[in-house]
């Protein structure tokens, strides 16, 4: 191969991933911008008290390490069992809910307790509402019939 080819496929590869570095530095710098809008936009949970999550057994109830169950408020999410199972659904939003909060520690604002002694409660995981990113992603609708206990839902 002639000396002066290898140089220009040399020159032309180089090229190449130098425009391919750049404009992944630019994807990388506008995802950040992205992210820090996000986190001044939304209302801090400072002040809240945090809990932690050991698991998530229902799309949208969840029980703490010590021992407090936890039904999301504002939200209903489908049915593992019973008359109205979607089991595929209800493991989806499950599955979701567990890699978003489960092992992590959330803030939470009560709201009153239901029949069954769970907690009604809204989580946050820094700025991430848990119920309104649950019903973005389609793993649950609005309840409602208790939609006014969360500015979110009001919208």
């Amino acid at each position: 191969m002639p000396k002066n080819k290898l140089r220009s496929e040399e020159r032309f590869v180089r090229n190449l991933l130098i425009g391919f570095f750049s404009a992944l530095f630019i994807v990388f710098l506008l995802a950040m911008i992205a992210l820090f809008k996000t986190l001044i936009s939304y209302p801090s949970a400072i002040g809240l008290p945090t809990v932690t999550i050991k698991s998530c057994y229902q799309g949208d109830t969840c029980k703490t390490t010590q021992g407090e169950k936890i039904r999301l408020a504002c939200i209903d999410a489908p049915e593992l069992r019973g008359k109205r199972a979607d089991p595929i659904r209800a493991k989806a939003g499950k599955d979701y809910l567990n890699e978003l909060i489960a092992g992590s520690t959330v803030s939470i604002r009560r709201i009153t307790k239901d029949r069954d002694g769970r907690t009604i409660a809204e989580l946050s995981k820094g700025p991430i509402n848990i119920q309104e990113q649950l019903v973005k992603k389609g793993f649950a609708s609005i309840y409602n019939n208790y939609a006014n206990q969360c500015d979110w839902s009001k919208k």
